[in-house]
């Protein structure tokens, strides 16, 4: 059996974090490979006031951020053993991750959702439902369990 590819999206949350963790169990339980994936998603909303002549220096400094992080988030891969790479790329965030998925010809994206319901979900939609309903292959779903709350 050929090793396994699996891409992890990442927008640094505590939710894609928990993705993150069940991927490097999964990745170990299969001797898989990860590809960490972040999307930078520059819109007139992202960049507000933003000068345009300053747009070029905004992204370089996304992308040296979004470094940093993956690279925290690689040697976490690393230090389990296992095999890593991350990629930044640039565009609407669910149809980076399904044409990198598609490009890579990775076996299994997994990615953690917010579990936005009602109005928020209506207005903003949802990267891991898209990315469900569009990617090239087998797509885990991870949710942050919900802190328990007494009566």
């Amino acid at each position: 059996m050929a090793a396994q590819h699996f891409l992890v999206p990442t927008d640094f949350s505590p939710h894609a974090d928990q993705a993150l963790t069940k991927a490097i169990e999964l990745a170990k339980a299969l001797n898989a490979r990860l590809t960490l994936l972040h999307v930078l998603h520059i819109t007139p909303l992202t960049v507000g006031e933003v000068p345009p002549t300053y747009l070029n220096q905004y992204q370089a400094d996304l992308e040296i951020d979004a470094e940093h992080h993956l690279q925290t988030a690689l040697d976490r891969v690393h230090a389990a053993g296992l095999q890593g790479e991350y990629v930044i790329s640039n565009g609407p965030p669910y149809l980076t991750i399904v044409d990198t998925a598609a490009d890579m010809k990775v076996d299994l994206v997994i990615l953690g959702t917010h579990g936005r319901t009602g109005l928020t979900h209506a207005l903003m939609g949802s990267v891991a439902e898209k990315v469900v309903r569009l990617a090239p292959c087998p797509v885990l779903v991870t949710r942050q369990q919900q802190a328990a709350t007494s009566a």
